[in-house]
């Protein structure tokens, strides 16, 4: 029997958000995000965030996974209004049956004038489809059925697309979340697919950097705001995006970005410089760079040029203190003998360690 997914011990919670890492990859490892597919997974993911309520804070569709970067935040105490409620269903459902919900709620209401029923009688409507807010499982299930359903009529066939359930990873807000949206964004790059991850479309940066004022392209400046400042308190409101957010991502990628080179004995016995990555050319990036004035943290985009599988298969991700209160909150799913939780990067991701924690000890392709 699989364990059930691991998740923040404060879902319940009416004030505090989650944010998760999330990756599926298609079965067999096939290719099939071709153009259109990857515009319609796009689709599909904006549709499901807007009812949900859930936010994309990064996101990358590569040629056969996906990566997410998503906040859960709590529904309201107070619930959804009618309005809010008719907005949400608007996302993926048609007007006819936007409407009909829209006179049910108008007549229950009608009746609660009356005296004919209570409030619970509306409350019971709204249920209908709230439980489907505000939740992980329910996001993740809507969108990969909906596009499993899409793609198997388009190509004609049947059957699951998606090679095991997908992974989940808890981050912790600020360092940790800025760290996995940069490592998300950077998938094209680290694939040799683009030199600069603004070039790549189907991407939350590529999204940011060439969507309009409106639509997508707002939402995905919203999204890295508030992937960089959520521990600040900031909204994901596209408005602060170039007050300093926009600089600072540009500044953690492009030093990932630069242009790898080695040093090879050629056919003549020679020793030939070689393109060992293929990035922006380091010239190209100090003179931006400089243009930026570097911040502090930029050192920790180096270590993004890897795969770092903690980001994948690390079950919780942040500070010491952080993974330490995940863990604690979560003891029922350890032995006895596991007496504390954080553990420390290595391999690939040791350039983070003593910024970042993981909960799990991984022990190869790290």
């Amino acid at each position: 029997m699989r364990k059930a997914r691991w998740l923040a011990p404060w879902k319940d919670s009416t004030e505090k958000p989650i944010i998760y890492h999330l990756v599926s990859r298609i079965v067999d490892r096939r290719f099939v995000f071709g153009e259109a597919e990857r515009e319609h997974f796009r689709m599909l993911m904006r549709m499901y965030e807007n009812f949900s309520g859930c936010q994309v804070l990064s996101y990358c569709i590569m040629s056969n996974h996906f990566h997410i970067l998503l906040e859960v935040p709590p529904m309201a105490a107070s619930g959804l209004t009618d309005a809010e409620l008719l907005k949400r269903l608007s996302a993926t459902s048609s007007e006819v049956f936007v409407a009909g919900i829209a006179k049910e709620l108008e007549e229950a209401r009608a009746m609660v004038a009356q005296g004919l029923a209570d409030e619970a009688y509306v409350k019971r409507i709204h249920e209908r489809f709230t439980y489907r807010m505000h939740d992980l499982g329910e996001f993740m299930k809507a969108l990969l059925q909906r596009f499993t359903r899409w793609y198997n009529s388009k190509n004609d066939r049947t059957g699951t697309l998606w090679e095991e359930r997908y992974k989940s990873v808890i981050v912790e807000d600020g360092l940790a979340a800025k760290t996995m949206a940069a490592y998300i964004d950077l998938n094209p790059v680290r694939a040799g697919m683009v030199a600069d991850p603004a070039d790549y479309r189907w991407s939350s940066y590529g999204e940011a950097m060439g969507g309009g004022a409106k639509g997508n392209g707002k939402k995905a400046r919203a999204g890295l705001v508030r992937a960089l400042r959520a521990h600040k308190g900031y909204a994901a409101d596209a408005m602060y995006w170039n007050q300093g957010v926009a600089r600072e991502y540009r500044m953690l990628l492009l030093e990932r970005g630069v242009e790898q080179l080695e040093e090879a004995v050629g056919e003549t016995g020679e020793r030939e410089v070689k393109v060992k990555h293929k990035g922006m050319k380091k010239e190209l990036v100090a003179a931006e760079l400089a243009q930026l004035e570097r911040g502090k943290e930029v050192a920790i985009g180096k270590m993004l040029r890897c795969r770092v599988r903690y980001f994948t298969d690390g079950a919780v991700i942040g500070s010491r203190g952080f993974v330490e209160e995940v863990f604690l909150k979560s003891r029922e799913r350890f032995g006895a003998n596991r007496k504390d939780g954080a553990r420390k990067l290595r391999g690939q991701g040791e350039a983070a360690a003593g910024m970042l924690w993981s909960a799990r000890d991984l022990k190869k392709g790290v």
